[in-house]
């Protein structure tokens, strides 16, 4: 965390300046497409991002990545302490004193931003899914599991980057990006997610044609792709542009400031959604990632936008020129 940022925020208290810094460096670490963007967010908005980011990444690697290969009942038993601190950090505030960094960090930005607890525990229910539910018969299953998995991620970020009319108008196109993204990492990620027991492709799409696990493994191993395994990734492939579509128009609907944020983000998981569909979906034995050219120019396009955003600002409204450690209004600003 840049002391920039952390001054810009007005996060003084140095144990919280410690906690947004773990945070922030499990966003560099493990969220390549999101820290990009986040850069292009005002530097006073940065920290909370993290946190939210930070939160999210910590309670995965609990179901995921934990180290000792524990067994089922251990997972269960880490991530029910987590949500028992989780729940005592929200209740402190600001003033959360616990034993996890990224709680503190957590706490303070829900506090700040005034986001609802709620979304934070639906978070949790998705996690402890992922604990022994491992495939989605249906896209209503599937979508029951994103909705705390990924829909309230966006959700949570409503509060920091504001918006241009009441929030409940933008929440469906924030939830509706937060499903697009995950989506995208389920096509990436098939193969990744099959070692690891679970499969987040919706049985009625393979039923439809005809794959089964069996298959999916024989691609993985083989390194070889399959006629019918790759219309049925093409086929959820559709789903998640039609998803990306109903998510698009919310981006105007975010304070001109953070709309080069998102946009990027947007450009760039859907550019990853376009090197699945160019590598012919052979995604079970090899991750797909946006060139790094790709990634540049993206990225130099959102400063160009932003750095137009802050002219206009700047000549337009001069009290509104600097991005302080004020919250972000709850619901218009001006642009």
């Amino acid at each position: 965390m840049t002391v920039r940022e952390l001054d810009a925020a007005g996060i003084t208290d140095p144990r919280l300046r410690r906690a947004y810094a773990v945070c922030r460096e499990l966003n560099a670490r493990h969220g390549r497409t999101y820290f990009l963007a986040t850069r292009l967010l005002p530097p006073a908005r940065r920290p909370a991002v993290h946190a939210l980011y930070g939160f999210a990444r910590w309670a995965d690697e609990i179901v995921d990545d934990l180290e000792g290969t524990p067994t089922a009942g251990e997972r269960a038993r880490a991530l029910a302490a987590l949500e028992g601190e989780l729940a005592e950090a929200l209740r402190a505030g600001p003033h959360a004193d616990g034993s996890v960094p990224v709680l503190r960090a957590l706490a303070h930005t829900a506090s700040v931003h005034g986001i609802d607890h709620r979304l934070f525990h639906d978070f949790m229910a998705s996690m402890r899914m992922d604990l022994d539910v491992t495939d989605y018969p249906t896209y209503d299953d599937l979508y029951l599991y994103m909705h705390g998995s990924a829909a309230v991620i966006g959700l949570q970020m409503l509060p920091v980057l504001g918006t241009v009319v009441p929030r409940e108008e933008a929440e469906p196109h924030a939830a509706a990006l937060g499903v697009a993204f995950q989506l995208t990492n389920f096509l990436r990620d098939v193969g990744e997610d099959l070692d690891r027991g679970r499969v987040y492709l919706p049985g009625e799409v393979l039923a439809r044609h005809r794959v089964d696990r069996g298959l999916l493994r024989w691609c993985r191993d083989t390194g070889r792709g399959h006629t019918r395994v790759r219309e049925a990734l093409r086929e959820v492939a559709a789903h998640t542009r039609s998803v990306y579509r109903d998510a698009l128009p919310g981006i105007d609907l975010l304070d001109p400031v953070a709309r080069p944020c998102i946009r990027t983000a947007f450009t760039l998981y859907g550019g990853i959604l376009e090197r699945i569909e160019a590598a012919g979906y052979a995604v079970l034995h090899r991750r797909v990632a946006v060139p790094a050219r790709r990634r540049a120019a993206v990225a130099l396009d959102g400063l160009a936008r932003l750095t137009a955003v802050r002219l206009h600002r700047r000549i337009a409204h001069p009290r509104y020129a600097a991005d302080t450690a004020r919250p972000v209004p709850r619901r218009n600003v001006l642009p």
